[in-house]
């Protein structure tokens, strides 16, 4: 379904991503694990064209594109195939959750505003939201206001979600009930590719882990396999640091 080659990142004389491969299939739940400084986001804001790489190839439904070339045209074709639910939300402050649903609906896509509206009530109630659908963010709770982020998200329909630590800048009490949205998208079918700490979703969530360091890959396997059977070291000293501050 979608894969990228070699995708290369610096910033300035800071190398952040050093030639990285990824392959993510139809329904896979990816969850790209590792420490701070590894690359993950870097690597999530390229694949969606938020970064702009400065080398690699992404193939995406059956068409090949080169970072360094590619125009806004096939970004914007690209975009409409995919979504991104950031760590800060990312809602506009003075729209309502029924408004941020609907801005990219009617203004990205030229949707009629009742067909926009239907649309993203849908998604609001999906999320468990459409009691607050005339709510402001600040109205909302940092739970709430994630999951009118990941409500945005599924109302245009994308192929694949990118998630960038949805949960991080969530109160601990309130993490459970995004975790429990992006649960239910999983079991639904739904790509993802999620950078995350989480590391009970990694484990009992996703279909398969990547783990980064230094901006490369050193490890990508089934979850299963991953938790149970690290074949790099490093793999191992940090499942092993993390099982120390989790229950896992």
């Amino acid at each position: 379904m979608l894969e990228v080659k070699n995708i290369k990142k610096s910033f300035g004389d800071l190398q952040v991503l050093k030639g990285v491969d990824v392959r993510v299939e139809k329904g896979d739940v990816v969850a790209v694990l590792g420490p701070s400084g590894s690359g993950k986001t870097t690597l999530l804001r390229c694949m969606n064209f938020l970064e702009k790489a400065d080398e690699g190839i992404l193939n995406f439904d059956g068409e090949e594109y080169d970072f360094r070339t590619i125009g806004r045209k096939d970004i914007a074709k690209i975009r409409k195939k995919t979504a991104f639910v950031f760590q800060n939300y990312n809602l506009f402050r003075n729209k309502t959750a029924l408004e941020n649903v609907t801005e990219g609906l009617i203004v990205a896509r030229k949707m009629p505003k009742a067909k926009a509206k239907e649309i993203a009530m849908a998604a609001l109630e999906k999320v468990g939201l459409s009691d607050r659908s005339s709510h402001y963010p600040h109205e909302l709770s940092g739970g709430q206001q994630q999951r009118v982020a990941i409500a945005r998200a599924i109302a245009t329909n994308p192929e694949i979600i990118y998630f960038d630590e949805p949960t991080s800048a969530l109160d601990p009490e309130l993490i459970g009930e995004v975790l429990s949205v992006m649960r239910q998208l999983a079991n639904e079918g739904m790509t993802m590719m999620v950078v995350t700490h989480e590391i009970n979703f990694a484990k009992n969530v996703s279909s398969r882990v990547i783990f980064m360091e230094d901006g490369e890959i050193l490890e990508n396997a089934p979850s299963k396999e991953f938790f149970e059977n690290p074949k790099e070291e490093r793999t191992k000293a940090f499942i092993k640091s993390i099982a120390e501050q989790h229950t896992i």
